[in-house]
């Protein structure tokens, strides 16, 4: 299904240097420039030895690369994977649709209470969300929806 991820050497440098500093193993790095952030995708059940004790592990790598450090647990289904990236506490449920065009677009239901929440600052959970599952599962786009709720007053 996906192409083969091709990483760069700094990425490469990062994987090494995440090892070493957490203990657990990166299955992947990305560079988000725009966001000035490093995410990095460990293996399933790998999440705590990843974080650390009270988050260690990480405030150690973000000192050392300078930069935000962001993390997602793999899964091979994408509607996990996808919760796991954008919090699947707040998660309802994740609906996968085939387009016209053929192209695969998710649509994540949200409480309409924490969509700003679940979309992040400046939409970042969503640009991660995007990001990792066209790199992952070849989904084209993400929409976070929230039911409306009925009169409110």
């Amino acid at each position: 299904m996906p192409q083969s991820i091709k990483l760069s050497t700094d990425q490469m440098r990062l994987m090494s240097l995440f090892q070493n500093v957490t203990g657990a193993t990166a299955r992947d790095c990305v560079e988000d420039e725009k966001q000035d952030r490093v995410i990095f995708v460990v293996n399933e059940g790998k999440m705590g030895l990843a974080i650390g004790k009270g988050g260690c592990h990480i405030k150690n790598l973000q000192n050392i690369v300078k930069r935000n450090v962001e993390l997602v647990e793999y899964s091979d289904d994408p509607t996990k994977f996808l919760k796991n990236i954008l919090n699947s506490k707040l998660v309802s449920e994740v609906k996968m649709n085939k387009r016209d065009d053929g192209s695969l677009q998710a649509i994540v239901i949200v409480d309409p209470k924490k969509k700003g929440i679940v979309v992040g600052r400046e939409g970042r959970n969503a640009e991660k969300a995007r990001l990792l599952a066209k790199r992952y599962f070849e989904i084209s786009s993400v929409l976070i929806n929230s039911p409306e709720r009925t009169m409110e007053w």
